[in-house]
């Protein structure tokens, strides 16, 4: 079969919706390439390190790379795809150049191009996520190992959104707490929750693919008793009270159920959230100081951030 590589030079703002759009008009398997990674100072103890070729990004911005299978009606996908793209401007999200390419690849390039790019990872002081196909080996006896197959889902778990998320998981959950995770994706944090001591997790995410891939790595990693993954929108008719809401989602959806969150939470329970921008943290802030919510932690990576907040 052969392959059409759909490349959108963009910003670092607009990677997650557009690798959402991009999934959801079925493209297999999303590549990033940020400039930013051929500088960044990576530690080889645990094996993440990869040759990059900086012949392969952008002097500035981002390119979001996806594979489509070239068919009659691969012309109307693409248009669907910009128009989709295009839409986000109405969200105020920085779609920077916006340039969309097409290159045509065959299907041996297609199913190496992205994974050469997924390597294991340690990403907080416990958890370290590590793709299916690759053999690792734990470098020490308290090391939680996620495996991931992201397939048609969203993303390796490595994007610092991700890492924010799973740090913050890691320093504030206690034995046997209840989670909700809003916008499961890959089901990453609802499994990272579990391995650090929750006793249950609700997942939710309104998109079918993601459903799917959360139930298919929660039962990769032996948790899917625990974590039980719905298809719902946001926390739309949620009605019990959680120790902590966690969410990974754009910010400008995260305002929306703010109110949601603090009505799911226990007394002096957390909202945990990522996803947002440099620029829409004020945003995200006041309108959890709005909603009457404490503000206990604000952390920060690259061009993204993370907010801790307790319902009081």
């Amino acid at each position: 079969m052969k392959w059409s590589e759909i490349c959108i030079h963009t910003t670092n703002e607009a990677i997650e919706p557009i690798s959402h759009i991009l999934h959801e008009t079925g493209a297999s398997g999303v590549v990033i390439e940020d400039p930013l990674d051929l500088v960044k100072e990576r530690d080889n103890t645990y094996g993440e390190i990869y040759e990059l070729d900086p012949n392969e990004y952008p002097e500035e911005g981002v390119y979001v790379k996806a594979y489509l299978p070239v068919n009659s009606f691969l012309g109307e996908t693409v248009n669907e795809i910009k128009q989709a793209i295009n839409g986000l401007m109405l969200y105020d999200i920085d779609l920077g150049s916006n340039q969309v390419t097409l290159s045509e690849i065959n299907e041996e390039e297609w199913a190496t191009a992205w994974k050469k790019y997924y390597k294991p990872v340690k990403i907080s002081k416990k958890i370290t996520i590590t793709p299916t196909w690759e053999d690792y080996p734990p470098v020490s006896s308290d090391e939680l190992i996620i495996e991931l197959d992201p397939g048609m889902a969203f993303g390796t778990g490595t994007h610092p959104t991700t890492v924010l998320s799973i740090q913050g998981l890691e320093q504030y959950i206690q034995k046997d707490d209840e989670l909700i995770d809003v916008g499961c994706g890959t089901g990453v944090l609802s499994i990272a929750s579990v391995l650090l001591g929750a006793k249950k997790v609700y997942a939710y995410d309104l998109d079918e693919v993601a459903v799917k891939s959360t139930k298919l790595n929660t039962k990769l990693n032996k948790v899917d008793q625990q974590i039980i993954t719905k298809q719902n929108n946001l926390l739309d008719h949620v009605n019990f009270e959680a120790d902590i809401v966690v969410s990974n989602i754009l910010a400008e959806i995260i305002v929306r159920f703010i109110s949601d969150a603090w009505n799911n939470l226990k007394h002096n329970g957390l909202f945990i959230t990522s996803g947002i921008i440099q620029a829409k943290k004020s945003l995200v802030k006041d309108e959890l100081e709005k909603n009457g919510f404490e503000i206990l932690e604000v952390n920060e990576m690259e061009d993204w951030v993370s907010i801790i907040a307790k319902k009081i």
